[in-house]
């Protein structure tokens, strides 16, 4: 099967007075058509900048230094505007963070999904309006006629992510990008949101790019999961894999900070600091909390290496055996 998304060495850097920020650093990984792939790694770890860059949305002053980005074969960065405004909403679909500030607070809500149809499959009023209302219901809000007249700020927030969910899936999508869905709502209506967008994602085809920090949606979610340090992919994997057999130190560190219901169980916290990306270590940027650090380390950058089929690690110190012995083989 072909891939529908392929990013490939990209890297994204920010001017600031400061200096540059290196924000996302040679980063490669693939998406295939109705799959999940999960981008998971602490805040500020380069996620929320690589899900832009596949858009064209890079905000200034960051710019794409080197890479590429293949949707449907199609280099990303090498397309005009007008271009990238035929993919955006209509090919490729985004769930931003904070759904009620991504809303236009002025408008009803089922004017703005109506505009979608209207400008994408060239709709009348009257058909867009009919649509609207059926794409409210089907991602379950109650009443959808009534809401699709209300306000941003007149709705709850879930509500309002299931609006933002009903846009981005409008137009039948082959992409959705979602950026971290769940925050700032309570367990259970992320629970709901996260179902809601299982189901969408199985009964549309629509292969789903989601990022987050919260490895318990990984778990949940995604059929392939990769992870982020300091701008750097550092281990790709299924995520059965993952969890069973997690290959960087980092990965498994975010594993064992996991809080853990038995009674007895104490929160491993990861040492140290995430470092500066205005001015990141010249090696690994892992290096300087790893415990397996070795002098090449500090001064070499490891490429993503197989360390079994379809599951890499970007670390000097493992290797299949190292794995093999690590998980008592």
């Amino acid at each position: 099967m072909s891939d529908l998304l392929s990013v490939e060495r990209l890297t994204v850097h920010f001017r600031t007075d400061e200096g540059t920020v290196e924000a996302v650093d040679d980063v490669s990984f693939s998406l295939r058509p109705g799959e999940v792939f999960g981008l998971v790694g602490e805040s500020g770890s380069g996620k929320s900048v690589t899900a832009l860059a596949v858009l064209g949305l890079v905000p200034p002053p960051g710019r794409v230094v080197s890479g590429r980005i293949l949707f449907e074969d199609h280099d990303v960065l090498t397309m005009t505007e007008d271009e990238l405004r035929r993919i955006r909403g209509a090919r490729i679909s985004m769930v931003f963070q904070s759904p009620r500030s991504s809303l236009n607070p002025v408008l009803p809500v089922g004017r703005q999904l109506g505009r979608l149809y209207r400008v994408h499959a060239g709709l009348g009023r009257r058909a867009a309006a009919a649509r609207t209302v059926a794409m409210l219901r089907e991602v379950g809000i109650p009443e959808p006629e009534r809401r699709a007249r209300q306000y941003p700020h007149q709705l709850s927030g879930g509500m309002c992510q299931r609006v933002m969910i009903a846009m981005a899936l409008a137009t039948s999508p082959r992409l959705l990008i979602a950026d971290e869905p769940t925050t700032g709502l309570d367990v259970s209506i992320a629970a709901q949101i996260l179902d809601l967008l299982r189901d969408l994602g199985r009964r549309t085809g629509a292969a789903i790019l989601l990022i987050t920090h919260d490895l318990g949606v990984v778990a949940g979610m995604c059929d392939r999961v990769a992870v982020m340090h300091a701008g750097q992919l550092v281990e790709s994997a299924g995520v059965r894999a993952l969890f069973k057999r997690a290959a960087h130190p980092y990965t498994q560190a975010l594993l064992r900070s996991i809080p853990r219901l038995e009674e007895d169980a104490v929160m491993v916290s990861i040492p140290g600091a995430v470092p500066s990306l205005l001015d990141p270590p010249p090696g690994c940027r892992f290096a300087p909390r790893c415990p397996l650090v070795m002098d090449t380390c500090r001064c070499e950058k490891p490429g993503l290496a197989l360390v079994e089929p379809e599951h890499g690690a970007a670390c000097f110190a493992v290797t299949a055996d190292s794995l093999d012995a690590a998980a008592g083989r």
